[in-house]
C-alpha cells in the first residue's frame, strides 16, 4: 500500500507587539548603520534614502515612499510595513523577521539574498519582485498579485499564496518544502516547472501545468 501523504505544514505567523511608538521627526535623512527602535514613520518621502546596515525594531512604516531608497543588509524585525509604495528598492541581502507588509504599490523590489522569516505579505501588487537566492521560512503571501516575481535559486520553506495571482513566476534551481499553491486564484510559471517537488497544487492546477511541465521535461505529447 502507497504511504499516506504528509499534510503540507503551514507558515508561522509573524510573532509580535507593537510598544506605544513615537513619531520619526528627527532632522535629516536615515542614515547609514541607524538604529531606530519603537518608532512611527508616517506619510515620508523616503526617494533615495541611504540606509544600508540599519535596524529598524519594532517600528511601523506606514505610507511611505521608497523609491530608488537603499536599505541593503537592513534589518527589518517586529513591525509594520502599511501601503508602502516605489519603485527600485533595495533590500538585498536583508533580514526581514516578524513583519507584516500590506497593501504594497511595489516595482523591482530587489531581495535577492535577503532572509524572510514569519513575515505576511497581504493585498496590494508587487511587480517584478526579485527573490534570487533568497530564503524564505514561514512567508505568507494573502490576497496579492505578484507579477514575474523572480524565485531562482531561493529557498522557500512553509510558503503559502492564498488568494494570490502569481504571473509569470521563475522558479529555477529553487528549493521547495512545504510550499502550498493550492490557494492561487492565477499560477503561471514562467520558468522552473520542473521544480516544483515539494509543492502542493490542485488537480486543476496540474492539468493548467501540464503542457509546460512536459516541455520542460522533453516529454512530447501527441494524439
Amino acid at each position: 500500500m502507497p504511504k499516506p501523504q504528509k499534510a503540507v505544514r503551514p507558515p508561522a505567523p509573524p510573532n509580535f507587539q507593537l510598544p506605544e511608538l513615537r513619531p520619526f521627526v528627527e532632522p535629516g535623512d536615515l542614515q547609514p548603520e541607524g538604529d531606530y527602535d519603537a518608532l512611527e514613520f508616517a506619510d515620508l518621502d523616503l526617494t533615495g534614502a541611504e540606509a544600508q546596515s540599519a535596524t529598524f525594531l519594532e517600528c511601523a512604516l506606514r505610507r511611505c515612499v521608497l523609491n530608488e531608497a537603499n536599505l541593503r543588509h537592513a534589518r527589518l524585525l517586529d513591525g509594520v510595513l502599511d501601503t508602502p509604495h516605489g519603485v527600485g528598492t533595495m533590500l538585498a541581502d536583508a533580514q526581514l523577521r516578524d513583519l507584516e507588509i500590506t497593501d504594497a504599490r511595489l516595482g523591482g523590489v530587489q531581495l535577492s539574498g535577503a532572509t524572510l522569516t514569519r513575515v505576511r505579505i497581504s493585498g496590494g501588487k508587487i511587480d517584478y519582485l526579485n527573490l534570487r537566492q533568497a530564503g524564505l521560512v514561514d512567508v505568507a503571501f494573502e490576497g496579492c498579485v505578484l507579477v514575474e516575481p523572480d524565485f531562482g535559486g531561493a529557498r522557500l520553506e512553509r510558503v503559502s499564496f492564498e488568494g494570490c495571482e502569481v504571473r509569470g513566476a521563475d522558479l529555477s534551481a529553487a528549493e521547495l518544502r512545504d510550499v502550498d499553491l493550492r490557494g492561487t486564484t492565477l499560477l503561471d510559471l514562467t520558468r522552473g516547472v520542473d521544480r516544483l517537488r515539494g509543492a502542493v497544487i490542485t488537480p486543476s492546477q496540474l492539468l493548467d501545468l501540464a503542457p509546460r511541465l512536459a516541455a520542460e521535461l522533453g516529454v512530447r505529447v501527441e494524439a
